[in-house]
């Protein structure tokens, strides 16, 4: 198996515990296509009942022989993203990404440059925010026989000042997943699994303590079913009573449907439920 990035040490586990619930999110509608030149087109829309309903329409052109992949977008904030893709063009194993953002509105810039390189047994990462700062945000990940161990700090090149530093340690098998994460300067304790116990069920959980807070250890389980090949439902509980419920649904090809609440189980004559629906639409 790859050695995975810093960030997805624990990925299994924090996907199956917060993806695909629809009540995070009240309402988000994705629209895909693609053109027979090989552009394709992304418009997203999301509206959480709170302010405006934010969105953003996407372009994207990609060039298998070159490695070369550009995408342009322009949000509903009246921003224009352009994100320049070099993957196995300067070296083997090296993807280069450089973005930049222009707001018309307020004549702001920004520029980032981020470097990503993999080896059957190494995992690292730089992000480069050459305008605000400049900061450096760098992480890399060892991995031997399904064993890993990684670490991340961030630097900013003004102050001349490491800004935050993590560690974690893990397990990768076939059919599950463990780790150890110690983030916010090493002060945020995590611990979680996940484990794939066949084809349709699956299940997880992750504790966390923050050292500079109290001695509670918050906890979360979830578990995934597959109903079906074009469905599945899923459901979790935290340690607060807060459980939540989501189900996902091949309506036709090209044609996704995804629902979800949640409900405090120890106010349940409280107004505090929250409610979420999303659609993908893919051609």
């Amino acid at each position: 198996m790859s050695v995975p990035a810093f960030s997805d040490i624990s990925k299994p586990s924090n996907d199956l515990l917060n993806k695909d619930f629809y009540h995070t999110a009240a309402a988000t509608l994705e629209v895909k296509s693609k053109a027979p030149n090989g552009v394709s087109f992304n418009v997203k829309g999301k509206s959480a009942h709170e302010g405006a309903t934010t969105g953003q329409i996407e372009a994207k052109y990609s060039d298998a022989p070159t490695g070369l992949t550009l995408t342009q977008a322009w949000t509903t904030l009246n921003a224009l993203d352009t994100k320049v893709e070099l993957d196995n063009t300067i070296a083997k194993g090296l993807k280069t990404e450089v973005l930049t953002q222009f707001l018309p509105s307020t004549q702001s810039k920004g520029a980032k440059v981020n470097l990503y390189f993999k080896q059957p047994n190494f995992n690292a990462r730089a992000f480069f925010d050459l305008l605000k700062g400049p900061t450096a945000n760098v992480d890399a990940v060892l991995g031997h026989d399904g064993f890993l161990v990684g670490a991340e700090a961030g630097y900013n090149v003004q102050k001349a000042a490491i800004t935050k530093y993590s560690a974690a340690i893990g397990y990768t098998a076939p059919e599950y997943t463990a780790g150890i994460t110690a983030t916010n300067n090493l002060s945020v304790f995590s611990a979680s699994y996940y484990h794939r116990v066949n084809s349709q069920v699956e299940a997880g959980a992750k504790a966390t303590w923050d050292s500079n807070g109290s001695n509670n250890v918050g906890l979360e389980v979830a578990s995934k079913y597959r109903l079906d090949p074009t469905s599945f439902a899923k459901a979790k509980i935290n340690d607060r009573g807060i459980a939540a419920l989501a189900y996902n649904v091949l309506l036709r090809p090209g044609v996704t449907l995804g629902l979800g609440a949640s409900f405090d189980t120890q106010n349940l004559n409280e107004a505090a439920h929250k409610v979420g629906a999303s659609f993908t639409f893919e051609a």
